[in-house]
């Protein structure tokens, strides 16, 4: 144990600059905290239990459901993402379970179809607010999940809620120059204060980069699965080909299926390990005593070296060009997209279509109310139910694929 008990490793206390759950910020609505667990291990909890981290089971990560079992869903990509928050928080000695609640968390907003449906949304809400996942995240866990009696959404801490709208940077305002802020978001702050023009904090950061690394590596290796992409392809990329002689090398004639999942796994250590010693060189230039110091910092603190950067870019070009724009996916892309926007007028000009719950008193709203409610009802929509909507008010015999 001693061997592993340096830098990098965090088999220390948490350290100064690390967020401390005994010294939250609070909630929304005050609570009486638990005598068991800390605030955000009682965050990630409620988070786990919520109908929202439910439905991400049946949403899209890049293939729909139908194409096959083994693919990466939203659930499990997050499931992938927390694992690495975890991992990186760990090493960075920062409080684990904050960021891994964050990870949780951060995808609750996700439409059906995954980005497709998104833009389809934000197209139809464009005279209304717009739609964006990481503010309709917001709006589910502080108003859509009613579970508890006391309150409405999930009442989490100040620094989860921090980290799941500013963890990938600073929020501007309707004051700069910047892209405008969501109402959603911008109403929410006013009435409990996220500091937005900050960073947020180190755990925050870990799920960001999470985020990243996890969807680079199994979007990488659902594309192998698919067919769509080929070790030939891969080894066009610097970073790919590597890895892919090093793999050569030291197992000379492995099969095709283990190739892939070992290019995986080094692919997420080669990131995280340089994840981890630029972080560490960060934190030890900035010096920071406190989580505060981080967030006012300036800066992005949990990064990729410049080498490292350069590699994860030219990855994301590859899978942007390879993948996310393959004839086939986009073929797939194109009628979700489809049935996004005709559910959405269908629901829009006839309330009766839509489910009881969901269509009591909305015929005397605004144009304005009645478009963030239908909007609400579709994004909180898995795949299957989506698809089924469209069977039911347009084709029965709709098939996605």
């Amino acid at each position: 144990m001693s061997k592993l008990a340096g830098i990098g490793f965090g088999y220390r206390p948490r350290a100064v600059w690390a967020s401390d759950p005994a010294a939250s910020r609070g909630r929304f609505h005050d609570e009486t905290e638990s005598p068991t667990r800390t605030p955000f291990q009682r965050d990630r909890d409620r988070i786990i239990h919520s109908t929202a981290f439910r439905r991400l089971k049946h949403k899209t990560q890049v293939f729909v459901a139908h194409e096959g079992d083994h693919y990466r869903t939203r659930l499990t990509h997050t499931i992938e993402v927390a694992q690495i928050a975890r991992a990186l928080a760990r090493a960075l000695r920062l409080d684990e379970d904050l960021a891994e609640a964050i990870a949780l968390v951060h995808d609750f907003g996700h439409t059906p179809f995954g980005h497709t449906g998104e833009d389809a949304l934000n197209s139809r809400m464009s005279d209304y607010g717009g739609f964006d996942h990481n503010a309709q995240s917001l709006r589910i866990v502080t108003r859509l999940e009613n579970r508890y009696a006391e309150f409405m959404g999930l009442n989490l801490s100040w620094e989860t809620l921090e980290g799941l709208v500013k963890h990938n940077g600073p929020i501007g305002t309707l004051d700069d120059d910047s892209e405008p802020v969501s109402e959603t978001i911008l109403s929410f702050d006013a009435l409990f204060p996220l500091d937005l023009d900050v960073h947020a904090s180190l755990e925050a950061q870990c799920a960001a980069i999470a985020d990243d690394i996890a969807y680079n590596a199994h979007d990488t290796d659902d594309g192998l699965r698919s067919g769509l992409l080929t070790f030939d392809m891969l080894g066009g990329v610097p970073f790919y080909r590597s890895i892919l002689d090093e793999i050569a090398d030291r197992y000379p004639g492995l099969d095709d299926v283990r190739t892939g999942h070992e290019l995986m796994r080094r692919q997420i250590t080669a990131m995280v390990e340089d994840a981890i010693a630029t972080s560490i060189a960060g934190i030890d230039q900035l010096n920071p005593r406190s989580p505060d110091d981080i967030r006012k910092s300036g800066q992005t603190i949990v990064r990729f070296g410049p080498a490292m950067s350069g590699d994860e870019k030219a990855v994301k070009a590859f899978l942007f060009e390879n993948l996310y724009r393959n004839q086939d996916v986009m073929a797939v892309r194109k009628k979700a997209d489809r049935v996004i926007r005709e559910l959405f007028d269908r629901y829009f000009d006839d309330l009766s279509a839509m489910p009881e719950g969901w269509r009591e008193g909305l015929d005397r709203a605004t144009a304005k109310v009645r478009a963030r409610h239908v909007a609400d009802f579709l994004a909180g929509m898995t795949d299957t139910y989506a698809i089924g909507e469209y069977r039911r008010l347009f084709d029965p015999d709709f098939e996605l694929g």
